[in-house]
């Protein structure tokens, strides 16, 4: 048996910044996971590191909206009917969790860790030489209609408020900096202080490739193994039983599988998103990730050419993939940009782990000695990874927080 101060399961953006600040601190860290660094939900997103997260997760609060997306017919969200009994008691509670009376709650909680989300990525990517992965475009959101416009004000009020940069464009002033892009929009909105990547897999596992450079253990193994002893936490691996007083279940949308047999049972729900790579037609260039805000796509430059991605789709997190979302929003972005054939064979699927409030569970779990939790980012992920790896990493050692970890606790959930 190893023994080590801690062990983090789940090698994604999230674990691996886990693992990478507490070995910062002194610590000896196991990492772990049945696969390798990046492969899984951190291998497919848009690659953006934001700083203007202030709105939670939208869910419909109109009748008229509900109807709508109850059709299944909208290219941001598509649902299995037969999930929909399941998923319900968290649908309902997201629906809260978004009215427009938690915004101030919601921002407030979040304002520390977006103010750092750049600089952490950064720091990261300076330690594992992999700023060349990152570019320093800003961001692209386009709203197709006057009203998609004023519903996106609530955004760039906080915005204001919290110092976040960013201009509002005219199409013309878009195809300046953008030639390819038609402007088949009312307005857009350049976020200066967006990065983005070419490659989030890539950067995922360049940042493991320093960890274990730096002294760090990363082993195969399977999390749901993870066990209490008398002192230590320990889970089985391909070299064997690695064992630690603290453990770290840094594993998104398999945290519960992990959690449940320990008697955790938060109100949990799994998003699933699709990717897939085109040619550009003839010589078309993209020089930095474009949201179509009210069509729920990205399009985005990636080393494998420009990267679509769909919006929501509610089902079981392993039920077969049905990529229907992204024929949906193929021809509009084709509108937009001129796609050619697809590079890959077929669309990746991913799924993102949501908490029904919008906020990650972060720190120490309720009932258990030496366990922490870090999971739950939803669609930030890789944005939150590195800032929530510190404030992981930083409540463990007992040192002073980035910040205020009260509203991520996992206490905060009554049936946890």
């Amino acid at each position: 048996m190893q023994r080590f101060d801690a062990i983090v399961l789940g090698a994604g953006i999230v674990g691996v910044s886990a693992a990478w600040h507490l070995l910062r601190r002194g610590k000896t860290v196991a990492l772990v996971d049945r696969r390798a660094p990046g492969e899984e939900t951190s291998h497919g997103n848009a690659g953006v590191v934001e700083r203007d997260g202030f709105l939670p997760m939208s869910f419909p609060q109109k009748l008229g909206d509900l109807f709508r997306y109850g059709l299944n017919r909208e290219p941001q969200l598509h649902y299995h009917r037969s999930f929909l009994p399941a998923v319900a008691p968290f649908l309902l509670a997201m629906r809260r969790g978004s009215h427009p009376s938690r915004r101030e709650a919601y921002a407030a909680a979040m304002v520390p860790l977006l103010k750092r989300t750049v600089e952490e990525h950064r720091a990261l990517a300076a330690a594992a030489g992999a700023e060349a992965l990152f570019r320093e475009t800003g961001g692209l959101r386009l709203y197709r209609s006057e009203a998609g416009f004023l519903a996106g004000k609530a955004s760039r009020d906080f915005a204001d408020r919290y110092g976040v940069a960013y201009r509002e464009l005219a199409p013309g002033e878009v195809t300046e900096l953008e030639p390819n892009l038609a402007p088949r929009f009312f307005r857009a909105v350049l976020w200066n202080d967006v990065i983005s990547t070419s490659s989030p897999g890539g950067v995922t596992k360049a940042y493991a490739d320093q960890f274990a450079r730096d002294g760090g253990t990363i082993a195969t193994g399977e999390a749901r193994t993870l066990r209490r002893g008398d002192k230590d936490w320990s889970v089985e691996t391909n070299a064997g039983e690695v064992a630690a007083p603290t453990a770290v279940v840094a594993l998104g949308p398999w945290s519960p599988d992990v959690l449940k047999p320990l008697g955790y049972r938060f109100l949990f729900a799994v998003l699933r998103g699709y990717h897939r790579h085109y040619r550009p037609v003839g010589n078309a260039m993209l020089s930095r990730p474009v949201l179509d805000l009210e069509n729920g796509f990205v399009i985005t430059p990636m080393e494998r050419g420009i990267r679509l991605t769909s919006g929501f789709e509610i089902a079981e997190r392993d039920a077969s993939a049905t990529p229907v979302q992204l024929n949906r929003v193929l021809p509009l972005a084709r509108e937009l940009f001129p796609l050619a054939e697809p590079v890959d064979f077929e669309p990746w699927l991913g799924r993102r782990p949501c908490l029904p409030d919008s906020l990650p569970a972060i720190g120490p779990a309720p009932r258990h000695a030496g366990l922490f939790l870090d999971f739950g980012h939803s669609h930030l992920g890789f944005t939150l990874g590195p800032v929530t790896g510190r404030l992981v990493a930083e409540m463990i050692v007992g040192e002073r927080t980035v910040a205020d970890p009260r509203p991520f606790l996992p206490a905060r959930f009554v049936n946890a």
